[in-house]
């Protein structure tokens, strides 16, 4: 096994190696150590493409009923269930999420999107991950659940506090986290008592409390921790990869005025975004059995990370990964991740990112930085991405 250099402080547990530039790191697992073993952790790392993909579909071997997150136990949701649980559970969902209904969305997405532009378009700058990436997505979600449009700050606050936790492991980010659990469940319960009261089933939180698993139906727990994980995974990465996305975007100048005259490459450039973005850093898996990848030997209840950031610039997968080029073709990065747990909502977030890319590159056509980065980042080892981007533009009028 060789050793990493010090300097590139590999800890995979840590919020500040995720949250910082862990691409050097990566780029030195895939060439000398693809699967890496964090001992300080006693936490395996798969780092290579072909690895992370085959893991993914290998549900056998690489189990999601260990929990998807280190050193902590699984949770009555979907992504912590293998089939056939898993399956039940994501069928009471993905009714919501279906293609036909995603392109329906469309034009209420695009009413969002002018809705939240509308809000700092006179003002000639803003936040552009407070005031425009992180609305939308919490929004369009915030619709689907069924909750009401004032409670979405709630909503924002107690997603971005139960995060915050994951790598942080302070007294105050750990009671934050729970404090942001508690209030969420309160929250939660007298809404799941609406939809019991009036059999209402117009939106995903009315679905998942009457849809019935083999004749039973999701206990209290699941229907708040589903519900969670649909709030977390819709608003949190469309939010990163939008700010990450401009980020890089705004960067490569050449790139953004030939997306502004040809919008018929919005859907490429939205692909590349995902990609350079990436902004679930890591699942885990709980090995089942004896296995071996590569030279490494494998034990029977290791933990493993998926590494898809990594994944997403390996070089035998995509040339030049460490170029943005939002005419890549092909681009078949894992953002979204792969095999059985393939996110529900990939097709929802396409759309979000699409069409808000459409309306700032119409609407706010010199849109820029307020000044050089690096922008503050969220120290987490799950999912992060950019905090706050003051940008610049041209006032305009609603």
């Amino acid at each position: 096994m060789t050793r990493p250099p010090a300097e590139l402080g590999i800890d995979l547990m840590s919020g500040a190696f995720f949250g910082g530039d862990p691409y050097p790191a990566f780029d030195w697992m895939r060439r000398h150590e693809p699967v890496f073993l964090d001992e300080a952790n006693g936490l395996w790392a798969l780092a290579a493409y072909r690895d992370v993909k085959s893991a993914s579909t290998d549900t056998a071997t690489f189990s999601n009923a260990g929990g998807v997150r280190p050193r902590f136990p699984p949770l009555p949701m979907m992504i912590d269930f293998d089939a056939p649980e898993h399956v039940r559970r994501r069928r009471l969902v993905s009714s919501g999420f279906t293609p036909a209904r995603v392109r329906a969305m469309e034009d209420h997405v695009r009413r969002i999107c002018d809705d939240v532009i509308d809000r700092v378009c006179e003002l000639g700058s803003c936040d552009f991950v407070t005031d425009i990436a992180a609305p939308l997505p919490l929004a369009v979600i915030g619709d689907m659940l069924g909750v009401d449009p004032d409670d979405r700050a709630d909503l924002l606050r107690w997603s971005e506090d139960m995060l915050r936790s994951q790598g942080v492991m302070t007294d105050e980010a750990v009671t934050g986290a729970m404090r942001a659990f508690a209030e969420y469940t309160e929250y939660m319960e007298p809404v799941l008592e609406a939809r019991r009261r009036t059999g209402s089933s117009d939106d995903l939180v009315g679905i998942l409390v009457h849809a019935e698993i083999d004749g039973d139906r999701l206990d209290r727990d699941s229907l708040i921790h589903e519900t969670l994980l649909i709030l977390v995974g819709g608003d949190e990465t469309t939010r990163h990869v939008m700010s990450g996305g401009m980020e890089v975007l705004l960067g490569h100048r050449d790139q953004l005025e030939r997306l502004r005259r040809d919008r018929t490459l919005l859907a490429g450039a939205v692909e590349e975004m995902l990609r350079w973005v990436s902004p679930i850093k890591n699942m885990v898996r709980t090995v089942t059995t004896d296995t071996r990848i590569g030279d490494r030997e494998l034990k029977a209840g290791d933990e493993v990370l998926l590494l898809y950031p990594s994944a997403n610039r390996d070089a035998d997968v995509f040339d030049e990964p460490d170029r943005f080029d939002i005419t890549r073709s092909p681009n078949p990065h894992l953002a979204f991740g792969f095999g059985a747990h393939f996110c529900l909502g990939n097709q929802l977030a396409r759309l979000e990112l699409r069409v808000m890319l459409d309306r700032l590159l119409t609407r706010l056509p010199d849109l820029d930085l307020a000044g050089p980065g690096p922008f503050p980042r969220r120290q987490a080892n799950f999912i992060t991405g950019i905090e706050s981007m003051p940008v610049t533009f041209t006032p305009t009028s609603p």
